[in-house]
């Protein structure tokens, strides 16, 4: 069973700083950071497959929940510290993220408990995927270091940083993706710089923020806020023993669906629902924009991936190893047609509910806080009565989740 205090783990490392020692041009967080880097590994990934190399996704999936958790628990650790601590101490000090997680995991179905602790004490556990999430961490942490530097170049100490983050990333190089990201990045001028262009514009999406037009804490961006439901739909998955493609597809499908966002911005819901038509019109407007800004910086048989992930990205539909692709499908013939092989599955009902979630404790964790308003109440208060609220699979409702993060009267300001 998914516990509320799971989830409130979870979404507390869009509270953890990053860089807070720095002069920062904006806020980084620890979950923007994550959420950059997973999408840096789909990149790293499908690279080293194109190569002929096989990669299994829900380890690299559940390698990275696996170590956004450990992350979160370690929260005031300074890198450096947090390096060394791991290279003498690392079985005592994972062991002890154990412990602190425990009650938090516990109940959860699917032996992802099991896995997680395989994760951290067996070294030889998803090897291979671990120096994948390894190079794009990296990645994501030079990304950041690009932006401090500048500001930085005063302070004692910023160059011995530099040539650490660079050493770090020497040593995966023989990853084709980082070598080729390394190559793009010093490029100037107007060149195309493929992939790694991809991934610094992908990274932009920390600078937009949910819920713009009103004051709120923590004030999540969308790159945070697509990690955040692609995490709650892979939870929900394992929970209902979906298929391992739909596993895959869905947390995929979570990490893209609001990626043409960074061509239009973070449309809210009641600007596009209170005029007629212009719901459709940002559709067509961000596939146009994708076509013309994101894909040409892809191959193409990704570019398939992203237009699969990003339009009609709440549908239930399936592409199957022919290329043949069906929608709106039951639970029942989605999980029949992701077992085939080849498939990918993206299941758009169960996305939408985490999307509606994700929505929903982003205003709760701040009413709670003490920083509400009208928009808030309001967007609680729509999706309460919306009807993703009321999802149920099997035995599991999206409702006892939606539940757990209701608030009071007295928390809202108002009385009855």
């Amino acid at each position: 069973m998914i516990g509320s205090s799971l989830i409130e783990r979870i979404f507390s490392a869009s509270n953890i700083e990053r860089w807070n020692d720095h002069p920062r041009p904006i806020q980084f967080t620890e979950m923007a950071k994550q959420a950059h880097k997973m999408i840096i590994a789909y990149v790293v990934a499908r690279t080293e497959e194109d190569r002929g190399r096989a990669v299994d996704w829900k380890r690299l999936i559940e390698g990275s929940i696996f170590e956004l958790l450990h992350r979160v628990v370690l929260t005031d650790i300074k890198p450096p510290v947090f390096h060394r601590m791991m290279a003498e101490q690392g079985e005592k000090v994972n062991r002890w993220v154990l412990n602190q997680l425990e009650r938090d995991l516990a109940g959860l179905a699917g032996g992802f408990p099991d896995r997680f602790r395989a994760y951290l004490l067996d070294d030889d556990y998803s090897l291979e995927e671990k120096a994948l999430l390894k190079g794009a961490h990296y990645m994501a942490t030079q990304w950041e270091f690009d932006l401090v530097y500048d500001l930085s170049r005063p302070l004692s100490g910023i160059e011995k940083t530099r040539e650490e983050i660079e050493s770090q990333i020497k040593e995966h190089r023989n990853l084709a993706a980082i070598e080729e990201m390394l190559l793009q990045r010093g490029l100037g001028g107007n060149r195309n710089r493929g992939i790694y262009e991809f991934v610094d514009l992908v990274g932009q999406l920390r600078f937009q923020k949910r819920w713009a037009q009103t004051p709120r804490i923590p004030q999540t961006s969308v790159l945070e806020h697509l990690l955040f439901v692609a995490i709650l739909f892979y939870l929900v998955a394992v929970e209902i023993g979906a298929s391992p493609s739909r596993r895959v597809g869905g947390f995929l499908g979570g990490l893209f669906h609001d990626l043409p966002e960074v061509l239009t911005r973070d449309i809210i819901s009641p600007v596009k629902n209170s005029i007629e038509g212009l719901d459709e019109l940002v559709k067509e407007y961000e596939r146009q924009a994708m076509e013309e800004r994101i894909y040409p910086l892809l191959p193409a048989h990704w570019q398939e991936d992203l237009r699969f992930f990003t339009e009609e990205e709440f549908d239930n539909k399936v592409r199957l190893a022919s290329g043949e692709k069906r929608g709106r499908l039951s639970f029942d013939e989605l999980e029949r047609l992701s077992r085939e092989e080849g498939a990918l599955a993206l299941d758009g009902k169960i996305l939408k509910s985490c999307d509606k979630l994700a929505a929903y404790i982003e205003a709760s964790f701040s009413i709670r806080t003490g920083i509400t308003s009208p928009a808030l109440l309001q967007g609680m208060a729509n999706t309460d009565r919306a009807p993703q609220r009321n999802l149920t699979l099997g035995t599991f409702s999206f409702g006892r989740l939606f539940d757990a993060f209701q608030i009071s009267w007295e928390e809202k300001g108002q009385r009855q």
